[in-house]
């Protein structure tokens, strides 16, 4: 189930967990889409762990069923986008702290 960038996924001790879609892709070499995500409340941990599922999206464009990752070379994948994302992420911080110390 989705919400607006929230997805409620079940772990596999069957327990509900609310979590942050960090960002999806589709890929046109497996043909798939992929939705990254990780637990809510866990923001303030020094590690989060990311989760990452594929899915079929449905007709409201929402995530709806997710499977399991199948192989190595998706796995290798995800971590190659998981690793983009983090770095464009730090870089867009490193900007926003260098624009913060040209307004002082």
């Amino acid at each position: 189930m989705e919400n607006d960038n929230k997805l409620t996924y079940i772990d596999q001790d069957g327990n509900e967990v609310l979590c942050e879609i960090l960002f999806t892709y589709k890929s046109e070499e497996f043909n798939k889409n992929y939705v990254l995500f990780y637990p809510v409340g866990n923001e303030e941990d020094e590690e989060i762990e990311v989760i990452a599922a594929s899915y079929e999206p449905q007709e409201d464009d929402s995530i709806g069923e997710l499977h399991d990752i199948e192989t190595d070379e998706e796995w290798e994948m995800i971590e190659d986008l998981l690793d983009t994302y983090i770095n464009s992420e730090e870089e867009e911080y490193d900007e926003d702290d260098e624009e913060d110390e040209d307004e002082e």
